[in-house]
């Protein structure tokens, strides 16, 4: 019976013990739960008055944030990011030069909204219609390029839906060069974030977003002033693109990209309620992936991986290049190291081969996860081969046989 009381104290001593043992896990539960919540409120925040929005990283593609991101949306002139798109890549495949002149129709100066008032007739460089699209949104530019390069408006929107599904996307359609509203015309945060990041690939196209104010018809009385309805180009370190948009359906919309370090992201508002909120929300998913994230480049855009061969060519083989910067994206501090490399080309490469067509994929990996996919290219046109080239071909290497 002497021993009772000690036993009762040793006793409540561990009840006590474990009390507050408990007491201190729930307040670290609390804690916790606290902190994921604010976190997650913190992350909502970033699109609030939009209907919706996203963040990528340029060159991986990552989703950084989404907010209905695949809803069909009016897009108005972000319209235009494909527009640029084939334009650039007619530049590139040599079919333009930013010297050509371009003549314009009474259709193309007939257009509304926002326009640098071409006049029937009048000329214009490539480069100086560039600027006007980039900067002043310009409707009758758009379609006055449009008609250089496909013969109609018509035509060259059959071109961008062509192009829209060879990059995938599934939730675009397009009824015109301009975005202005029509019927059945419309894309989605995603798509028009897919499309930007091919049009990224051309690095000139910066040279032209990145401006806040030039001149057109400098050295005539007509001269004009141009300033980017991109604000953010002036206002945020970084921001040099893309392309606003705004319509009374479609609200104020923004498809922005900044590059620091060697970090380059691609934000997308869809109808924000005010041109201020939409520039505000931008701003907000450009902070949080810059504080956040880090891209740690693997190889630059051009580079020789490969060579590869080809059948029936004039080339017998060719090389396979990084159609754009490899890299893997990272949390702020986290390591890369134990990175692994898988090269897939494609099978039977048989001529014609197209410079820039893919060929075959460069992986980036790390523990068997899946960091990086970008596509490997042609460095270089392929042609079939003539019969007198295959002949002689075969007949070298019957005699070295022999």
């Amino acid at each position: 019976m002497e021993n009772i009381p000690v036993l009762n104290g040793i006793i409540g001593g561990v009840k006590m013990k474990s009390f507050v043992r408990n007491i201190i896990c729930l307040v670290m539960i609390f804690t916790l739960f606290s902190q994921t919540v604010l976190a997650e409120e913190k992350h909502a925040e970033l699109s609030d008055d939009s209907k919706s929005a996203i963040l990528i990283e340029k060159d991986t593609g990552a989703i950084l944030y989404d907010k209905n991101s695949h809803e069909k949306l009016p897009p108005a002139s972000m319209t235009k990011i494909m527009t640029l798109l084939l334009i650039m890549e007619a530049i590139d495949s040599g079919k333009l030069t930013m010297e050509d002149k371009v003549r314009t129709s009474e259709y193309a100066a007939s257009m509304g909204g926002s326009q640098i008032f071409l006049e029937p007739g009048e000329e214009m460089k490539v480069k100086e219609m560039l600027l006007a699209i980039s900067l002043a949104s310009a409707n009758d530019a758009s379609v006055a390029m449009a008609e250089k390069i496909a013969g109609s408006e018509e035509a060259f929107v059959d071109m961008m839906n062509k192009r829209v599904k060879s990059l995938g996307l599934k939730n675009t359609k397009f009824n015109n060069t301009t975005g202005l509203p029509v019927e059945d015309h419309y894309s989605t945060a995603y798509d028009m974030a897919m499309m930007a990041k091919e049009l990224l690939k051309y690095e000139d196209i910066t040279d032209f977003t990145k401006q806040y104010e030039s001149y057109l018809r400098e050295n005539t009385d007509k001269k004009f002033w141009l300033v980017n309805t991109n604000k953010l180009v002036k206002f945020y370190p970084g921001v040099d693109g893309l392309k606003t948009g705004f319509t009374g359906e479609a609200k104020y919309c923004l498809t922005a990209t900044a590059k620091k370090d060697d970090m380059r992201v691609v934000a997308v508002v869809f109808g924000a309620t005010t041109s201020k909120s939409r520039n505000a929300q931008v701003t907000k998913m450009l902070d949080y992936a810059f504080a956040q994230y880090a891209t740690h480049s693997i190889h630059k855009k051009g580079k020789v991986i490969e060579k590869v061969k080809v059948s029936k060519g004039n080339h017998k083989e060719i090389n396979a290049i990084t159609g754009d910067q490899v890299s893997v994206l990272t949390k702020k501090g986290d390591k890369t190291d134990g990175l692994k490399t898988e090269i897939k080309i494609n099978k039977q490469l048989n001529a014609p081969i197209k410079k820039g067509e893919q060929i075959g994929t460069i992986i980036i990996k790390k523990e068997d996860k899946e960091l990086s996919k970008t596509p490997l290219v042609a460095e270089k046109d392929v042609k079939k081969a003539t019969w007198w080239e295959l002949y002689k071909r075969a007949f070298g290497l019957f005699t070295q046989s022999r």
